[in-house]
């Protein structure tokens, strides 16, 4: 149901671990992600600690989520010296292509402990149903 839209990303995020640089709005750091499916509706849950949830941006075009978020810096008087900061800071982004089989009309989102997860149910149209089957009166009027 869902698919990798850049399979070089995993490959990126080591490159800004090993070089230390930060997410930036023209080349943002990924997000990890899971997804799964719960019954008739699709999870995805992000991973997006020390962001506040205003900072969080979530859009839907088509079958594209684009997942948006930014970790701003703590404000610091003049008199706190940082001695050490490991925390990435900047933008991260995150795409997954929806199937045509989920309702992306009905996404519901909730933030809880620096972890975004979405809701996505399967669309009514996609889930089985039975048919039944007639007694060829259809057919006859049809053609005759």
């Amino acid at each position: 149901m869902l698919m990798r839209t850049d399979p070089f990303r995993e490959l990126d995020r080591l490159t800004q671990q090993l070089m230390g640089t930060s997410g930036t709005w023209s080349r943002p750091s990924p997000m990890p992600m899971d997804a799964y499916r719960e019954g008739d509706v699709y999870v995805i849950a992000l991973d997006l600690p020390g962001v506040a949830k205003d900072a969080i941006d979530i859009d839907v075009e088509r079958n594209m989520l684009t997942v948006r978020a930014e970790r701003r810096p703590v404000a610091k008087r003049d008199d706190v010296q940082m001695e050490l900061s490991e925390r990435p800071l900047g933008v991260f982004s995150r795409q997954v292509v929806l199937a045509d089989t989920l309702d992306t009309e009905h996404i519901r989102a909730d933030y809880e402990a620096g972890v975004l997860t979405l809701r996505i149910p399967i669309a009514e149209r996609a889930k089985p149903r039975k048919v039944t089957i007639g007694d060829g009166a259809a057919r006859k009027e049809i053609s005759g």
